[in-house]
């Protein structure tokens, strides 16, 4: 199947949003999406970007019966490990269901490691649902590992009126 791999713009914002909540509902966690994608434009796409995008786009002959011909995208930002410096975080890694299978999850997830590997990153992170079997399969076919199991950690989170209170403290 025939596809590019490109950097996102702000003009792929209204994609990305829509591609977002497809995600979510197939998580199964659409109820909490709170970002829009004015939040999208103005925090990817500022002088000091929060994150940066990767889109996947097919020709226009090839385009969904929606009408649609970005079909995926990954999200991801630079981190830091104490223990192994500079890393890359990716947050989301989607593809459009009838898109799957066809290489663009991997061409998506090889582009964010080349873009980490030329920053100098030594790591590629991200999270998985327990349940999603099919994309921990794929994770786990790309060399990665379950760092939950192999070293115990749990991924953690701080938010809403907790974050405040911890942030009276």
């Amino acid at each position: 199947m025939d596809f590019s791999i490109r950097a996102a713009n702000l003009d792929d914002c209204k994609d990305i949003a829509r591609m977002i909540m497809e995600l979510a509902e197939y998580e199964k966690v659409s109820d909490h999406v709170k970002v829009t994608q004015k939040d999208l434009e103005q925090d990817g796409f500022s002088k000091n970007p929060f994150f940066h995008g990767i889109i996947a786009e097919v020709p226009e002959q090839h385009k969904t019966k929606e009408g649609h011909t970005k079909i995926g995208y990954a999200l991801y930002f630079y981190s830091y490990s104490s223990w192994s410096g500079r890393a890359i975080y990716m947050e989301d890694l989607y593809v459009m269901p009838e898109f799957r299978g066809k290489g663009v999850g991997k061409a998506l997830m090889s582009k964010v490691a080349q873009l980490g590997l030329a920053a100098g990153c030594h790591q590629l992170n991200f999270t998985v649902l327990n349940w999603n079997k099919p994309s921990m399969d794929f994770y786990l076919s790309q060399g990665c590992f379950d760092v939950t199991a192999t070293m115990d950690y749990h991924c953690m989170r701080c938010e809403g009126e907790a974050l405040k209170h911890l942030a009276q403290l």
